[in-house]
């Protein structure tokens, strides 16, 4: 008897281990643990699986094409980053939560409840956003510095700065019909079938300005005596563009600014871009992009259908205005050096030899960067590209192979004391010495150019032709020059 009772009692033991040990390790997961859960998704943008944590059988679960489209348009808008939650109580199964977002326009924070039932998420609508209603969405609003920075020279001459530009456009009711789209066309140097596209768009009424083409004061000017004015709904107003004082002198340094396209407003999305912006394309302009154009302030809104504000979700107040960018580059030497080459292709550079500054930089033939600011015909860019003489291509910035720093010297010093004939063709050696003295030592060359006379001679860095020269010239010669000029 006392044996059956030790076999039941410890049967009973086992089992009651074995249900301790089930729960144990069954219990599932906390209700802090499943809302954990939902906002990593969130962090992963895994709106589908967060869909699927939902309980349907809450008062109100959306369909989850919609809940996937609602989180999409709102997270993805706003450029949320660093979600985080922390979890403030739990009551009655109900979890009440803190939630910080960070956004192109500050951090949104806000607090909201949710209940989990099963381990499931039953779903309310400041799930996705803090006053979310149907119907409601996003509005971004980016309010960017209304000028740009100047470029400057080393002593404050001014490369580059907004300034005025003449629009000439076409009021739709006030023009004799199509008639006089020829004359305007040639004045304009476009074609009638430009001036048709631009005139036929929806948004136009009859009393629309419709910008067609900016122009300088000059071209203004010009197109005043002209007497573009007396065709009837032409009509030429102010407006603010980039200028470039210096223009050929400096655009390969200063580059220029364009109307941001539909890649740069991808690329640089939620930076405050749009339509209208401007941006810079080359050089300067676009090297310092972020400090010439200063950085946008911008707030975030959750609007109903009528774009009322139902509440303010974030503010960001930026103070960096646009800042002034000054070079090194004297513009008075850089003006020189243009004026001597600009007929040429070549690339100058001047440096200050004890600070390594930059003091000027050259590439000619150039272009105007004020022709890119105000827009170019498709015959003038043509005309660019199809140049032979590259006036686009900055020329100090390609690779070339150097000659050695002293032959320039050497030939000026032969030239001044008459112990080089530039002409002479001394006949070329791949190697030579000068006499049997030398022993085993020869001066090698790696081109030695035919005929060989000083002009292929410094083209060709031939070592042998300046070796044979500056004993023409003379050890007293050479040494006393060099000494002479620094």
């Amino acid at each position: 008897m006392k044996d059956k009772k030790k076999w039941i009692i410890g049967i009973s033991a086992c089992v009651l281990l074995m249900v301790s040990v089930f729960f144990v390790f069954n219990q599932g997961k906390s209700n802090e643990q499943v809302v954990t859960e939902y906002f990593e998704l969130l962090k992963k943008k895994d709106y589908k699986q967060m869909y699927q944590m939902l309980n349907s059988k809450t008062v109100y679960t959306p369909t989850q094409k919609y809940f996937v489209e609602k989180y999409k348009e709102f997270y993805e808008e706003i450029d949320a980053k660093n979600i985080q939650i922390k979890i403030l109580d739990e009551q009655d199964n109900v979890i009440e939560y803190l939630i910080y977002i960070d956004t192109l326009a500050g951090r949104i924070t806000y607090r909201n409840k949710v209940g989990v039932k099963n381990e499931q998420i039953q779903f309310n609508k400041e799930l996705i956003m803090d006053g979310y209603t149907d119907g409601c969405k996003i509005k971004i609003t980016t309010y960017n510095p209304e000028k740009r920075g100047r470029i400057l020279d080393r002593n404050g001459k001014v490369l580059a700065e907004d300034g005025k530009g003449y629009s000439v456009g076409l009021v739709k009711g006030k023009l004799n019909g199509e008639n006089d789209y020829g004359q305007i066309a040639q004045y304009l140097e476009t074609d009638v079938e430009t001036l048709q596209k631009k005139m036929s768009a929806s948004w136009i009424n009859d009393d629309s300005f419709v910008p067609i083409k900016t122009v300088s004061e000059a071209t203004k000017n010009d197109l005043i005596n002209k007497n573009i004015l007396g065709i009837n709904g032409v009509k030429i107003s102010t407006v603010s563009i980039r200028t470039y004082p210096y223009d050929k002198v400096a655009s390969h340094i200063v580059g220029y600014v364009q109307n941001v396209n539909a890649e740069d407003l991808k690329k640089h999305k939620n930076e405050g871009y749009n339509s209208t912006s401007v941006i810079g394309r080359s050089g300067i302009e676009a090297a310092y992009e972020e400090k010439l154009r200063g950085i946008t302030s911008g707030k975030i809104d959750l609007v109903d259908k009528n774009d009322k504000v139902i509440k303010e979700l974030c503010h960001k107040e930026v103070k960096m205005s646009p800042q002034d960018i000054t070079l090194t580059i004297d513009i008075d030497l850089q003006q020189s050096l243009y004026n001597e080459y600009q007929n040429d292709k070549s690339a100058s550079v001047a440096l200050n030899p004890k600070t390594g500054e930059v003091l000027a930089l050259v590439s000619t033939p150039s272009y105007s960067n004020n022709d890119f600011v105000l827009g170019l015909s498709t015959d003038k860019w043509n005309a660019l590209n199809n140049d032979v003489n590259q006036p686009l291509m900055s020329r100090y910035k390609q690779t070339y192979t150097p000659g050695s720093s002293m032959k320039p010297i050497t030939a000026a010093i032969g030239l001044e004391t008459k112990a080089i004939d530039p002409d002479k063709d001394l006949v070329a050696k791949d190697k030579w010495q000068k006499d049997s003295s030398w022993g085993n030592y020869y001066v090698t060359t790696l081109h030695a150019p035919s005929p060989n006379n000083l002009k292929n001679a410094i083209t060709y860095s031939d070592n042998v032709y300046f070796a044979r020269s500056a004993l023409n010239i003379g050890k007293d010669n050479l040494f006393g020059s060099v000494t002479t000029n620094g």
